[in-house]
């Protein structure tokens, strides 16, 4: 039992390692979209790598605790919980990948009056993640709760900047490129809520043991 409970330590530390890397590589991907940063877009795409390879880890971590201790109980939740976020967390990663590689098409682009309120958009979705990552370390379901609720208003923010987007297009047909890859970088944030919710609901399983999956979300 003292054995699991030191791998099962090492394997939170290692998902915290992960997790604190893709909210980072988050971080420089709407950095570099704001500040037309071509550079910090690439350091976002080059380093991709070491993300895939920390994901690869932690998961055959969790396959061998699972198949040398056969851990029972909230052990047991704790590692399924962990696969599922670690993939999530992957995803993450390679979405603030896809909005950097836009961040690096939009540098070598004339700037335009955008009608998409992106920074506000990528503020609640950065706030979104980390709150999901606080619950995470802490355990705590209520805040993980609370990022449930703040999906929903994503969803609306990105309907509404798809409505914008088309807007634009239709009174400045010139700048349609640049619209789309407008258009690509708001879907890639509310992806990001999305997989952030997914590890919200993670956590909440992980520590009440609630499964909340396919609408069955009790805030």
């Amino acid at each position: 039992m003292q054995h699991l409970r030191r791998e099962v330590d090492r394997l939170k530390r290692k998902l915290l390692a992960l997790s604190a890397y893709v909210e980072e590589s988050v971080q420089r991907a709407v950095k570099a979209v704001s500040e037309r940063d071509e550079k910090l877009a690439q350091r976002v795409i080059d380093t991709d790598f070491e993300i895939d390879e920390m994901e690869v880890d932690v998961e055959e971590d969790c396959l061998k605790i699972l198949a040398l201790h056969q851990p029972v109980a909230i052990d047991l939740r704790f590692i399924i919980a962990v696969l599922k976020i670690n993939n999530d967390l992957e995803r993450i990663g390679d979405l603030a990948v896809n909005i950097a590689e836009r961040a690096v098409s939009l540098s070598k682009r004339d700037k335009i009056n955008s009608p998409f309120d992106f920074q506000t958009m990528a503020e609640r979705v950065q706030k979104m993640l980390q709150k999901a990552l606080d619950a995470l370390v802490n355990a705590d379901a209520k805040l993980a709760r609370e990022v449930l609720v703040s999906d929903d208003e994503i969803d609306e923010m990105n309907r509404q900047m798809y409505d914008s987007i088309k807007m634009g297009i239709r009174q400045d047909p010139a700048n349609v490129d640049t619209l789309i890859q407008v258009l690509a970088i708001s879907r890639n944030l509310e992806r990001i809520a999305d997989h952030t919710s997914n590890i919200a609901e993670d956590v909440i399983y992980m520590v009440d043991g609630d499964i909340i999956r396919h609408g069955h979300r009790q805030y």
